[in-house]
């Protein structure tokens, strides 16, 4: 069994805007080109244009409708990867020791050529975090792109996670979440980010911003409006018909 360090010097994490996330999934795509291309083994892809498409990817976005009480329903795109827990589950039962969470930054990884690809570390995670490569039989994760963050060789602007340095939407934020003066600290501090299924004890560092919701309009009220706009200027379809009227 593999042991958590006490305690470590940095949390390093992603916060992530659900009501900013507009589900596009530049993240998925960069963070599976950055991933295949540098760090470790790439990540496999098994009959993709086939009937069985299968792939690993350490970045997925869900989508959901949800019906908020009092409210109009929302679509919420939810991004979901590693949260690289302070009590990890997926550490503490892994057989050799190839997952592991570093003292310097608290990011948790796999050592691939110790991994044996036995899968318990995917049971315990209780967020589905893991994959299992089915080309190299190990098992894959967000790594927060450790590759980029400590490396020099790139400008500065550039030493960010690959998901959050591709997000158009400026939905993901890279920070020490271990600092309470950090920017990524005080924007959970000032829109009350929340942890990812807290009941689960896990301590995740990554945390979320919450959606707000939808203005509450009454929908006879706003046609009412949007038709008298259009009568007093009318645009698109609503103009020509307007200038073909004046012509008879």
């Amino acid at each position: 069994m593999t042991c958590l360090p006490s305690s470590t010097d940095k949390k390093l994490g992603l916060v992530i805007d659900l009501d900013t996330c507009v589900g596009c999934h530049a993240c998925v795509v960069s963070c599976k080109g950055w991933n295949t291309e540098n760090y470790g083994a790439p990540l496999a892809d098994q009959d993709a244009y086939g009937e069985n498409p299968l792939g690993t990817f350490l970045n997925r976005v869900h989508s959901y409708e949800v019906q908020p009480e009092d409210s109009p329903a929302q679509l919420i795109h939810f991004p979901k990867s590693c949260l690289h827990c302070d009590d990890a589950p997926c550490v503490t039962v892994c057989p050799t020791g190839a997952s592991y969470k570093r003292t310097e930054d608290g990011i948790v990884l796999v050592n691939e050529t110790d991994c044996i690809g036995c899968g318990l570390c995917a049971w315990a995670c209780p967020y589905g975090a893991r994959e299992l490569d089915g080309e190299e039989k190990v098992m894959k994760k967000c790594t927060l792109c450790v590759d980029r963050i400590y490396n020099e060789n790139l400008p500065e602007e550039d030493r960010v996670p690959a998901c959050v340095r591709t997000c158009p939407a400026g939905a993901r934020h890279f920070g020490d979440l271990g600092d309470p003066d950090s920017d990524v600290s005080k924007l959970v501090a000032d829109r009350g980010g929340f942890d990812l299924m807290p009941e689960m004890n896990t301590k995740p560092v990554n945390k979320y911003l919450p959606p707000r919701l939808k203005d509450q309009l009454d929908p006879e009220r706003n046609e009412t409006h949007a038709l008298e706009a259009q009568a007093e200027n009318p645009q698109g379809f609503f103009a020509w018909l307007d200038r073909t009227l004046e012509k008879l």
